[in-house]
Order: structure tokens, then C-alpha cells, then sequence
């Protein structure tokens, strides 16, 4: 047994900040253009219209659906360095590309929608980050590890439109630098803000990086990725992954990343629905929201590194499903009040804002109503075209902040415990293919949730969207009570560790 040196210990542990910091800077690249992306789109081609919104918003998962387990399999066989650098480095041309899109003469949303998708395809180093995290820590340093790497991703999410809110004071004119065809304003500066950042980033995975790996038990071993050679993987590595409980750990990630998907695209129509908030309204106060669950996800992260040691990681993935099972349930219609008919809003105020179907006007005649000449108010309530305002109770905006509560509580649970059993199910062998497919899964996820939210809930409303996530929940419950006793660790399953 190779005994660690203080020395191996500090550099494993400088490697894997700047494994956190990589982390965190890709959730940043997402999520620093989000809110601006529509303005800019309309700025640089009126052609664009909302669904093809939709494709660049989708653009960043398919990219890293795609790459992420091309990058895990390079750093498979290959230092981790080399995807890390490149995957980087295509990050930061692409933001710079962002900045670009408004040059071209036309075509113009076309290049966005590939800045975009290459951001995202950058981002596949996420599952080289995972899998070096993995096989850089024991099995006792691993949670705390997940959790931190979880946590950046969480704080990034947070803080990028925090950034792009405090880039907004340049204005959307700003500054233009001829010589170059450069334009530094509210939309461009953010994603340069980026691309600086991701310059750093490189420099930092040259000068401090180094390719670290010990064992289950904590002691310095060779991997096969080894900078300085191709050492041979220690005996620890003998034996076969137990690829029931791999795949059991992908459909239940597919599920968490899923449901979570759906919560954040569901927030501002739903609102918007249910309590007549205006498009502003919606987007404020869904923002300060999700941004307290956002700060609850990361308190959460810290919590969870210590309890899991009292309770193991199987039993808290358990109560993170039930958590928010229950906070899907909570959402569903239970009262008898209707929401507010968009069409009452447009015609007048005079009308009751409880009205039955039977005295409803015909959706065709809608078309007839004409506004007066000085109406420049929003159309606010449930859309008469949603045919299912007109027969399902609201939910309360006290259902709905219960709701976002407990889903704040459960998500961060469920994501750090997946990540963490994985890891361990997959043992001492090199990690980075099995971490890209999982991050492909949860990438594929964020791409089918927001399409099941506009069929479902445009066509059929709350209860049944609601249920059918609850239903999805309850078969996850059911697939880890199956594979409960396979989620043990390599080292443990083979008897060379007691659980």
C-alpha cells in the first residue's frame, strides 16, 4: 500500500477546486444569457419567432447530450487535461461567436442557435469533471465531494442572471469598437464576461491541475490515464460493474432531472394562468423564487454531507423521491374556484371572474370582440383556448410556494445522492464513459420536460400533468425499492470494504 504524502494530498485536493470551479463556470455559461436571449434574438433577426427560441434554448442540452460522453471517453484513456482544455476552449469560442451574431447580414438566428449548441457541447466536461472527483476521493470523502461539485453547479445557476442583471446598466447600445465590429452592451458583455472567465480557467487546469487517483480506502494508486505513463489500474479494479444498479441510477436520474425540468419551465405559465400575473410579474416574482430555492438547494448540499453518514446515501435518495412526490402532489386542483378567463380581462371588468361554461362566450366569436381604442393593458388570466380553464379549480399560490419548498428540498437531495451512488457502483475503473451517459441522461431530461409541460398542460391542464409526474415519481419509488440492496459500492460488493 502506497501511503499519501501531505504533499499528494494537497495537490489531489487544489486539482479537484479546480475541478469545482469548472463546474460552476459551466452551469455560468448557461445560465448568464438566459433571460436576455429573447431580447437579443429580435435585436439581431426579426424573423426569429418564440418556438424558435425554444430550439436555442434546447441547443445548449442536445450539446452537451452529444459530447458528454465523447469527453468521457477521452479522459477514459487520455490525461484529463486534454478534454478539459478543449472542451473549455470551445466554450469560450463560442461565447465569443455569441458576441458575433449581430455582424452577418442575414441568417442570423442561425449562428446564435450553434453559439449556443457549442456552449453546451463545451459543458460535456462535466462528466470528465464527475469522474475525476470520483476517482480522486476515498469512499468516506466522496459525498462531501458530489455535494461541492453539485453545489457550484447550483451557485452557478444562481449567480449567472445575477451577472447578467448587473451587465444590463451598460444598456442595450453600450460601446462599439469599429476596428474590430465588436459591440459591448447588455447582451454581448455577459458572454465575453464568460469567455474571460473560461480563459482563466485554462491557465489554472495548466498551472495547478494534476492527475490524481486513490482507491476506496483512500490510498495513492496509478490510473490508466496516469500523466507521467500508463501505469497499470491497481488489483482493486478486478471484477465487473453491476450494470443492473448502473442503468437503475440513470432512469432514476433521467426521472429527478425530468420532474425538475418541468418545475422550472411549468413556473411562469402556470403563474401567469392561476393568478393573472402579467409577463413582468410572472418573471420577477418567479425569479425571486426560484432563486430562494436556489439558495435552499445549496444549504441542502452542506446538510446532506453530514447526514448522510448517520443514514448512507440509499435511504436519503428514498426520502428525496417521497419529498418530491409530495411536492407534485400538493399541485394538483383541489378546490372549486376557477382561475380568471383571459377573455373576461380583454372584454371588460364588468363580468363576474367566477363564471360557469354554460353562459361562456363561443371561442370562435372571440375573434369579433374589438378593444377600445385607448386599452393598452396586458391580457391577464387562463387563455380561453386552454379549454381546460374553464373547468379545473386554481391552485393556490400557497399550494404552489409549498410546492416549490419542498421540490427546493428534495431535488438537490436526489441529484447529490445519484452522483454519489454512481460513483461508488462503478468503483475504482475509469469513469468518465458511464459519468457521460449519465450526464447525457440528465440532458435528454431538461430536453423532454419542457416538451411534455407545452403538450400536456396547454392541452389538458394542471391535474393532469401533475398526475402523470406523480405517477412517474411512484414508478422511480418502485425501481429503487427493486435495486435497493445492488446500490452498494464496488469495494463493498466484492468484500474488500464493510459498508
Amino acid at each position: 500500500d502506497v501511503v499519501e504524502t501531505q504533499e499528494h494530498y494537497k495537490s489531489r485536493w487544489r486539482s479537484i477546486w479546480i475541478m469545482y470551479l469548472t463546474m460552476f463556470l459551466s452551469s455560468v455559461g448557461f445560465s448568464i444569457v438566459i433571460m436576455s436571449v429573447w431580447p437579443y434574438l429580435q435585436k439581431i433577426d426579426p424573423t426569429a419567432d418564440a418556438s424558435f427560441l425554444g430550439w436555442i434554448i434546447t441547443s445548449y442540452s442536445i450539446g452537451q447530450m452529444v459530447a458528454s460522453p465523447l469527453f468521457g471517453l477521452w479522459s477514459n484513456y487520455r490525461p484529463r487535461r486534454e478534454p478539459l482544455v478543449v472542451s473549455t476552449a470551445i466554450s469560450v469560442a463560442a461565447n465569443c461567436l455569441y458576441a458575433y451574431v449581430h455582424v452577418p447580414h442575414s441568417h442570423n438566428k442561425y449562428y446564435m442557435l450553434t453559439a449556443r449548441a457549442l456552449v453546451g457541447f463545451g459543458a460535456g466536461n462535466v462528466a470528465v469533471v464527475r469522474s475525476y472527483i470520483a476517482g480522486a476521493t476515498s469512499l468516506t470523502e466522496r459525498t462531501s465531494a458530489m455535494a461541492n461539485t453539485s453545489a457550484c453547479q447550483a451557485v452557478g445557476f444562481i449567480l449567472g442572471p445575477v451577472f447578467q442583471t448587473c451587465f444590463t446598466l451598460i444598456g442595450e447600445e453600450g460601446i462599439t469598437w469599429k476596428l474590430i465590429d465588436l459591440q459591448l452592451n447588455m447582451y454581448t458583455t455577459p458572454v465575453l464576461f464568460e469567455a474571460l472567465l473560461g480563459v482563466i480557467n485554462i491557465i489554472l487546469i495548466f498551472v495547478i491541475f494534476r492527475e490524481h487517483r486513490v482507491d476506496d480506502m483512500g490510498r495513492q494508486c496509478q490510473s490508466v490515464n496516469f500523466e507521467e505513463g500508463s501505469g497499470a489500474v491497481d488489483q482493486d479494479a478486478e471484477g465487473n460493474v453491476d450494470h443492473v444498479a448502473v442503468i437503475a441510477i440513470n432512469l432514476l436520474f433521467f426521472v429527478i432531472l425530468f420532474v425538475f425540468a418541468v418545475f422550472e419551465t411549468i413556473a411562469t405559465p402556470l403563474t401567469m394562468d392561476m393568478y393573472s400575473w402579467t409577463r413582468k410579474e410572472a418573471v420577477f416574482y418567479n425569479g425571486i423564487i426560484l432563486s430562494v430555492v436556489g439558495i435552499e438547494s445549496v444549504v441542502v448540499f452542506i446538510v446532506v454531507k453530514t447526514l448522510s453518514k448517520k443514514t448512507g446515501e440509499r435511504a436519503i435518495l428514498h426520502g428525496g423521491l417521497l419529498i418530491v412526490l409530495v411536492g407534485f402532489f400538493i399541485l394538483l386542483p383541489w378546490g372549486k374556484k376557477l382561475p380568471n378567463i383571459q377573455w373576461q380581462e380583454i372584454k371588460n371588468n364588468s363580468i363576474p371572474r367566477a363564471v360557469s361554461t354554460e353562459v361562456l362566450i363561443p371561442f370562435w366569436s372571440l375573434q369579433a370582440m374589438e378593444l377600445p381604442a385607448n386599452h393598452t393593458a396586458e391580457p391577464v388570466g387562463c387563455p380561453v383556448s386552454q379549454s381546460w380553464c374553464l373547468n379545473t379549480p386554481m391552485i393556490y399560490l400557497a399550494q404552489y410556494i409549498t410546492s416549490d419548498v419542498l421540490i427546493g428540498l428534495g431535488y438537490p437531495v436526489c441529484n447529490v445522492m445519484s452522483y454519489t451512488l454512481y460513483s461508488k457502483i462503478l468503483g475504482p475503473k475509469p469513469q468518465g464513459v458511464y459519468m457521460g451517459w449519465l450526464t447525457a441522461s440528465g440532458s435528454g431530461a431538461r430536453i423532454l420536460g419542457p416538451v411534455f409541460v407545452s403538450q400536456i398542460y396547454t392541452h389538458l391542464g394542471p391535474r393532469w400533468a401533475f398526475s402523470l409526474i406523480c405517477g412517474v415519481v411512484v414508478v422511480s419509488l418502485f425501481i429503487l425499492e427493486i435495486v435497493y440492496k445492488r446500490l452498494i459500492a464496488f469495494s463493498v460488493r466484492y468484500g474488500r470494504m464493510q459498508e
